[in-house]
């Protein structure tokens, strides 16, 4: 077995298949049943005279495949021919003895292996011809799968670079992505496989790879988003994906169902997320909370590696309206910047620099914004004043490391932490100076007039920032850079923090953490919609921003913030209502 994938595949197992032989069942049973349910269902037929082969390429302690041959007819199991792939030994000997017990009269094929090698030896990059291809093996009819969850950051380089190397991944690589790449190439062309997976995959940048090769792989039947349902006790939002091999039939639009969680009241009752799925609307669960359960279809906006979301009749003409009175989006303004990063906060991020003697304490300082500063139009004065020492500046146009031997108090500063500073090895091999700051942004952009947001909230945190401040690198910034008129921002900073701009983010990207919690992100913020900025109801809007900012913290500034909603929502043709998350 090539060495880094058996070190991938090591790692994987330490982390997650060795809880499951320990007794704890890593997919729900109710969860595993129902992916069961729509693997059987979809099938055309699911025993034919001849064998049926089926695959689970992670078995861990069986589960999937108990839910799967259960849901199978009884009288037909003799034709069946299990196979399964698992790197650790106590799992498969696990696994094989509950199905051993239970099903007697099927034929088992559990292989100690990882299942990312087996397809590189025998499919070799979906036929395609591949280093490791060395003989061929039959497709299956059926694929249940729940496959490990696995960062580039956890997997580390090596591993990472494998996979984009064998499967054609960038970005953010994640070890599901392969696993369903692997699957698209093991199913057969009238196969159906049902696929646990994160939902990360559908809204980010690094996903669009995977959504592309779904489509190009797949006819795709159904996808499930389960969201923040918390079936797992891991911190994961679930998805399933239903897919049938690509076989040249097409099929209509695939279906899309979502679930989240919600504080408005339901009308309907239901036992439990699974249950909750076979209802629409708001429905209630015996444990008292609320979900939004909506169907409709899998939209991709046009694009084959568009951002996944549901699409139905009132969001669709919703989402047209508000284009039809769309003058540009927030990239238009001008470039979204994450903040500075600087990978050594406790040397370069403080809030005791003004307790040092003057004598050491450095010359290049600067205040400091983080999401603790973080309120709605009008930034909060923290508990603590941090300030960052900023060792960047611009030189001819040109951004660069300051000269130390000018900052002679910054530079003893920097050399009692030297040690650490360059302990930061991917700096220096960036060719970077061993003090600079990771990711420090343009120098000349902080005392430009800008507009800060947080990352992770539950409701969109957009505010000016007139103070010269840096931002930290957990909030984003942007400043005006294709027109100096800086109303745009103030116009932006309605925008965002309006109740409009929650549903159009619902509506249009769907990207929900747990408790309602969003993502505010380049990818999504650069696409949030502006009215025509020349027209009277955007020029009261900006002169309403203003006015909130001038008055805020105050219920002044509360009772405007209710005007400007109004007013957002009439910008955009539309009236202003209640409406479902």
């Amino acid at each position: 077995m090539n060495q880094n994938v058996q070190a991938l595949s090591t790692k994987r197992y330490k982390i997650v298949t060795e809880e499951k032989a320990g007794g704890a069942t890593y997919t729900p049973k109710i969860l595993a049943d129902f992916v069961a349910k729509q693997i059987v269902a979809h099938s055309e037929n699911p025993i034919r005279e001849t064998s049926i082969r089926v695959l689970d390429p992670a078995v861990g302690d069986g589960e999937l495949l108990i839910s799967l041959l259960e849901q199978l007819p009884r009288h037909n199991r003799q034709k069946i021919k299990v196979f399964g792939f698992e790197t650790n030994n106590k799992a498969i000997n696990l696994a094989s003895a509950r199905l051993e017990e239970r099903f007697p009269e099927v034929e088992l094929h559990f292989q100690f292996g990882n299942f990312i090698e087996f397809v590189l030896e025998n499919f070799g990059n979906g036929g395609n011809g591949n280093l490791f291809k060395t003989k061929i093996s039959e497709p299956y009819d059926l694929i249940i799968a729940n496959p490990p969850y696995v960062r580039t950051q956890i997997m580390g380089a090596a591993q990472a670079k494998l996979l984009t190397q064998q499967f054609g991944l960038s970005g953010r690589v994640d070890l599901y992505y392969a696993f369903i790449l692997g699957m698209a190439w093991v199913l057969k062309p009238h196969g159906i496989a049902g696929i646990i997976v994160s939902n990360r995959f559908m809204t980010t940048k690094s996903g669009g790879l995977v959504r592309k090769a779904l489509q190009d792989l797949f006819n795709i039947r159904h996808v499930w988003d389960l969201g923040d349902t918390k079936l797992f006790d891991a911190a994961v939002l679930p998805a399933v994906l239903l897919v049938e091999g690509k076989n040249g039939k097409k099929l209509p639009t695939p279906g899309f169902s979502s679930i989240y969680q919600t504080t408005e009241k339901a009308q309907i009752l239901a036992s439990h997320p699974i249950d909750a799925l076979s209802e629409e609307g708001v429905v209630e669960l015996q444990d008292g909370r609320c979900f939004l359960v909506k169907h409709g279809l899998l939209e991709t906006d046009g694009a084959v590696d568009g951002v996944w979301r549901v699409a139905t009749d009132s969001a669709n003409t919703w989402l047209e309206t508000v284009n039809s009175h769309t003058w540009g989006t927030f990239g238009d303004i001008g470039k979204i910047r994450v903040g500075v990063k600087t990978c050594a906060d406790k040397v370069f991020i403080r809030s005791d620099w003004q307790s040092m003697p003057k004598s050491e304490c450095p010359e290049v300082l600067k205040p400091l914004t983080t999401h603790h500063n973080a309120r709605r139009f009008k930034a909060q004065i923290p508990k603590k004043d941090h300030h960052i020492l900023y060792p960047h500046e611009v030189s001819q146009g040109q951004r660069r490391p300051i000269d130390l031997s000018k900052t002679p108090r910054t530079r003893a500063y920097l050399e009692r932490h030297r040690q650490t500073l360059e302990g930061r090895s991917y700096v220096i091999e960036a060719g970077r100076e061993w003090y600079e700051i990771w990711v420090p942004q343009d120098p000349e952009a902080w005392n430009k007039t800008k507009l800060v947001f947080r990352d992770i909230a539950e409701k969109p945190t957009f505010w000016i920032d007139e103070g010269g401040s840096v931002v930290n690198g957990d909030c984003y910034w942007m400043v005006c850079q294709k027109n100096s008129n800086t109303d745009l921002l103030w116009l932006a900073l309605a925008i965002g923090n309006s109740k409009f701009i929650e549903t159009f983010y619902d509506y249009r990207f769907q990207n929900k953490l747990y408790a309602g919690r969003r993502r505010f992100i380049t990818q999504y913020v650069e696409k949030f919609p502006l009215p025509d900025p020349g027209s009277p109801i955007a020029l009261t809007i900006i002169s309403k921003a203003k006015e909130i900012y001038n008055c805020t913290p105050s219920s002044k500034s509360e009772e405007l913030q209710k005007c400007l909603d109004q007013l957002v929502y009439q910008a955009f043709g539309l009236v202003i209502e209640k409406i479902r998350r």
